[in-house]
Parts: structure tokens; sequence; C-alpha cells
């Protein structure tokens, strides 16, 4: 019970570490249109919006391309990292910047001909709306490469514990986008043309900060373009894109709640709409960004088959990321009026009160949807593709849509918002639904829900799980070990090894790696025996240490220092070692 309580608090370290970064890239995008919105609105005009509000399911298509990508290579990368597969790990990365780069000059190359030729008079026939929806696409074609390539190296760089690289480099963004608008807009009045390039060129901006990290020679990912293998792009779509569904499927059920709201409610519905959805789309970022973490740790701890932390992994997932959703969705609640009134001072208007209530009932869905939405994603990692597209299909437009319609003639506007606060509900029954059917028998815990298969990871038997506190405690790591071992029937060479090996390496991290802060750290140890193999697992939260590198550096005519590593190196099948999310993992085989 120890060593689960430590995985739980280990976890949840992680959690809120990288919970922060992630919440910020999901809504930095967000902020930086709320800006574009505002000099567009304040400075040019009614068409420069209109504008802008035409190319919003074009730049839905563009994130959907993007997402699908991302999400698979992520996922892969993920995986190969837990299993510590090195090269593949380098293989998908690189693969997935190439293709970023394809797609990116090919969106271009259409999207720049759609504008300069005027094909988008398909899309409307005001010439005014249409100048400034041509300008704005070809301001916004400068920025699609670093749109889509800052997007996965945020996610990346999370993985190699560079998130502080990302956090800087979105107020960076930020800033330099509130000064270009001001610049291109107010004063060289570059109209709606003005407004786009100053979001390209401040992503540019973002892309140049986070990139550097990969230049400087210290990033465990690096871009290798002979070893690329084109099937990994096959394996990439087909995770990454049922996930990515889910953006079609919304502007579908953008188009449908439009109609429904201009036929039962009129112009100052969908204003109100429009407005709430404005700021709902940052507070959103919360959940996406718990959505982003929880991919994260699941899939390394799919990828190194352990079930204890996976299934530690989603208990904090939903416990931590509901409480902190719903500390966030009181505070909308309770602030409903005053968000209100950032759109419509009047508070005697209808406009007011309707956007009032938005605030008062959406938040809701916000916290509910932390349920469905981590095992969305750990479903994504599973592969576990029909519950995903089920889920995406759902959310996406089937439940919000279908609501919508059924009580607005009768709700009017707070049918709209009832039903997003019903679609999570849904989504939510339908995860259990899908263990019932799946396992046959009503779901009672949460690795039943899971749905994790029988001889996914190590059984209690299997393995044993070390926790390592102190140099006291070290002393007693090899006794258990071998203790393990016999009660396995494993031979006395390995046996003997196994509690020799662990024993060295865990008394150098704490010997070393404790004294270097004055943080509390432990060493969490498990040993692994399945199908003759026998692993031993070591990871801990101190500064980055590759044992390998310091065997490499060790003096050969002392023969004393660094005995025990050398010993380690020499007797071991395979070592592996890599720093993940802030951890140092070393993997041994004997």
């Amino acid at each position: 019970m120890k060593t689960e309580t430590k995985n739980t608090q280990l976890i949840s370290k992680l959690f809120f570490r990288l919970l922060p970064i992630q919440i910020l890239i999901c809504v930095v995008r967000v902020v930086n249109g709320i800006v574009s919105s505002f000099f567009a609105s304040n400075y040019i005009g009614t068409e420069a919006m209109s504008a802008i509000g035409l190319y919003n399911p074009l730049n839905q298509f563009l994130t959907a391309l993007s997402l699908t990508i991302m999400g698979g290579a992520s996922v892969l990368c993920g995986k190969y990292i837990g299993r510590n597969e090195k090269e593949k790990t380098q293989r998908i990365f690189s693969m997935d910047l190439t293709i970023t780069l394809i797609v990116c000059a090919v969106m271009m190359f259409l999207y720049g001909l759609a504008s300069v030729t005027d094909m988008t008079r398909v899309m409307t026939d005001d010439v005014a709306v249409r100048r400034n929806l041509n300008q704005y696409i070809l301001g916004q074609c400068i920025g699609f490469f670093p749109m889509m390539m800052t997007t996965h190296l945020s996610s990346f760089l999370s993985l190699e514990n560079q998130m502080k690289r990302t956090l800087y480099a979105s107020f960076v963004y930020i800033i330099v986008s509130v000064l270009l608008n001001y610049c291109f807009v107010c004063v060289l009045s570059l109209s709606a043309l003005g407004v786009a390039l100053a979001s390209s060129l401040s992503l540019w901006v973002f892309l140049a900060v986070e990139v550097q990290y990969y230049f400087s020679g210290k990033s465990m990912l690096k871009l290798s373009l002979r070893n690329l293998c084109w099937r990994d792009l096959l394996q990439i779509v087909r995770i990454g894109y049922p996930g990515a569904l889910s953006r079609g499927y919304k502007t579908v059920r953008g188009i449908i709640l439009n109609m429904l709201i201009l036929q039962f409610v009129g112009s100052l519905g969908l204003s109100a709409y429009a407005a709430s959805d404005s700021l709902m789309q940052v507070f959103w970022g919360i959940p996406d960004g718990v959505r982003s973490v929880s991919r994260i740790l699941f899939s390394i701890s799919y990828g190194e088959e352990d079930r204890q932390t996976l299934i530690d992994s989603m208990k904090t997932v939903l416990l931590k990321g509901t409480l902190v959703t719903g500390a966030f969705c009181a505070a909308i609640v309770l602030a409903a009026e005053p968000l209100a009134m950032i759109f419509y001072r009047d508070v005697s208007s209808p406009v007011y009160h309707m956007t009032v209530m938005a605030f008062r009932i959406i938040p809701f869905s916000l916290v509910i949807s932390i349920f469905y939405m981590q095992f969305n994603y750990y479903s994504q990692v599973a592969g576990k593709q029909v519950l995903v597209h089920i889920l995406s299909a759902l959310d996406g437009c089937v439940c919000v849509s279908a609501f919508s319609a059924l009580l607005i003639p009768f709700m009017k506007m707070n049918a709209v918002y009832l039903s997003f606060v019903f679609n999570v509900v849904i989504c939510g029954v339908t995860v259990i639904l899908y263990s019932w059917i799946v396992r046959k028998k009503f779901p009672k815990s949460i690795e039943d829900l899971m749905v994790i298969p029988e001889d996914f990871g190590a059984d209690e038997e299997e393995r044993i799980d070390i926790s390592v506190r102190s140099m006291s405690e070290v002393l007693s790591v090899s006794q258990q070990v071998i203790d393990f071992s016999r009660s396995r029937g494993i031979d006395e060479r390995r046996t003997y090894f196994a509690g020799l090996f662990l024993e060295e390496m865990a008394g150098n991290v704490v010997d070393h790696g404790f004294r270097k802060d004055h943080r509390k750290h432990s060493v969490d140890i498990r040993v692994v025996h399945k199908n003759e193999d026998m692993i031993l697992r070591i990871k801990d939260d101190c500064i980055p240490f590759n044992p390998e590198e310091r065997q490499d550096i060790m003096d050969p005519k002392d023969k004393l220092k660094g005995a025990g590593i050398r010993i380690v190196y020499r007797g071991a099948k395979d070592i592996q070692y890599q720093n993940t999310l802030g951890l140092n993992v070393l993997t041994i085989r004997i």
C-alpha cells in the first residue's frame, strides 16, 4: 500500500508540474484570437470581423490536420519512450516534423491560390467582406508552418522536461502579438491583412524561442531524415485521426446551432452565444490542459506496460483534474454577471441576460467533461478506436445538436446551454456502457472502466515494488530483491546480480542525487520477472544523471573509483537510461 501511495504522490507531482504549461498552450492561441478580434472590431470594422468569422472553419480544418499528426506522433513517442526504444522515438519525431512541413507547404499553396484567384466568392457575395477575407487568408498563410510546428514542439518539449521554454515562448508570443497588431492595424492601417500578419509573425517568434533548444545539442529528440520509415505515417494517422475528427464534427455542430438559434431566438441569441463562446474557449483550456497531461502520462505508462502506474495515473488525473477544473468553474459561475458585462453593458437588455445564463450553465459541462475526456484519450493510447470514434461523434456534434433541437422551442437559449451539460453526461454514460459490454459485467472500479487486457503488464506475483527515501533503506533493498527472486525460482547468478545492481544504483542516487538540493526525493524500484525475462527499473526525481556517461569518464587506471557502476555495466545484458518528464529512468535487463 505504501508503494501505491508513493507512486500516486509522484504522479501528482508530475501532474501539477505539467498542467500549468499545458493549459497555457491550449489558451495562448485563444488569447491571440481575442486580441485579433479586439483590433478588428475596434479599429477596422464589421467587414473584418465577418472575414475572421468566415475564416474560422478553414482554421478548424488546419487544426484538425495538425492534431491528426501531433496526436498520433505524441502517443507513439510516449509509448516508445516507455519501452526505452530510442531509435523508434527519434524516427517518429523526425516523421512528425517532415510530414508537418509537407502539409504546411500544400495548405499554403491551396489557401494562397484560393485567395489570389478570388475563389472565396463561394463563401460570401459581399465584395467588401470578401476583399478582407482574401487579405486575411494571405496573411495567415505565412503563419501555417509555425502554427503547426509550435503545437507539436510544445508537446515534445514537455516530454523532455523543457516546459519553462514553452512558458517563456508563450508570454513573448502574446506581447509581440499585441505590439504587431497595434503597429500593423493602428499605425500602418493594413486592415485585415495587418491582423493576420501580426498573428503569423508572432507565431514565428514563438517558434524561434522553442526551436533554439533543438539546435543546442542537448535535446533527446533529434531530426534525422536518413531513418524515416513511411509505414510510421500510417500508424500516426491511424492513432491521431479519430481525435482530430471532433474538429470536423464541431464545425457541423456550429452550423446547426447557428440555424436553430436564428430560427427560434433570433440575432440577439446568436450574439449572446458568440460572446459567451469566445470567452468560454479560454476556460476550456483547463480541461484541455488536463487532457494533454493525461495523454503524456498514459502514453509512457502504456509503453512501459506498467499496469499499476497506468491505473494510478487515471485516478490522479480524474481526482486532481476535477478539483482544479471545479474550482475554476465555480469562479466562472460566481462571476457570470461581470463576465457578461465585458461584452454588454446594458444590464436590462435581453442579450445581457442570455449571456449571463451561459456563464451560469455551461461551466458545469467543463467539470463533468474531465471524466469522459480522460477515457477518450486513454482509449486513443490503448488503441480502442471504436470508443474514440463514438465519443468524438457524440461530443463533437450529435448530443449538443440533438438536445438543442429538441428543447430550444420551449427553453430558447437555455436549451443550447443545457445541451452542453447533457452532452458530457451522455459521453460519460457511454464510457460505462462500453466497459459493461466489453467485459460483460457492470464496472465497479476505475480499472474495470479502463478495460485493460488481462495479459497487460506484470501481475502482483510477477513483480516487487520498493520505495527508497534514505541510505538506511538502501541496505535492505538487496535482501528484498533476493527473496523475491528465489520465490520466483530465478537462478542464483541472476538473483545475486539483481540484488547487487539495485543496491549499488539506488545507493548511488541517494548518495549523490539527494544531496544536490534541499528537496525531498525518493527512488522507486520495480523488479519484474515475466516470461523468463528479469527487468530492473529504477526511477527517481533528482537532477538528470546518466550513469553511462559517468562510466565513460571513469579513469581506467583507478580501479576503485566507480567500481560499482562498472560492475553493473559489465554484468547486465542491457542497460537503458532516459530522462523523461524530469525523471531519471534506468532500465536494466539481466
